[in-house]
């Protein structure tokens, strides 16, 4: 069936690192700008980083620049998110989106985009 699987998500102590990885099903992941979200319990849903199509230009959050690097693998249409130096936060759900349309502001923006995938839990503490 058409959906959006994100892989990777865990337990990792502060300063480790995490790779998680969305890959679609029925469609190709090559084609769309791809965005990565984050939600803790009781809070909204954060953008974290996203990649466009064609030039493949990036976009990261205040929170998470420096430390996040997203990345498109054409040949296996996946898009990873590369988290180095984990700070302690709450456990949240990271979610890969797609099919977005809005303005370049938008891009972090959760109502931009149509097609989400289920979700990774990561989890950072000592």
């Amino acid at each position: 069936q058409v959906q959006l699987v994100e892989s990777g998500g865990g337990l990792v102590q502060p300063g480790g690192s995490l790779r998680l990885s969305c890959a679609a099903s029925g469609f190709t992941l090559n084609t769309y700008t791809v965005a990565w979200f984050r939600q803790a319990p009781g809070k909204e849903r954060e953008g974290v980083s996203c990649i466009l199509t064609g030039d493949s230009a990036t976009y990261y959050s205040d929170a998470v620049k420096g430390r996040f690097t997203i990345s498109r693998d054409k040949a296996n249409d996946t898009v990873y998110l590369q988290m180095n130096n984990l700070k302690p936060e709450a456990p949240a759900d990271y979610y890969c989106a797609t099919d977005f349309s809005g303005t370049q502001l938008q891009l972090l923006e959760p109502s931009g985009y149509k097609f989400w995938g289920q979700g990774t839990q990561v989890t950072v503490s000592s």
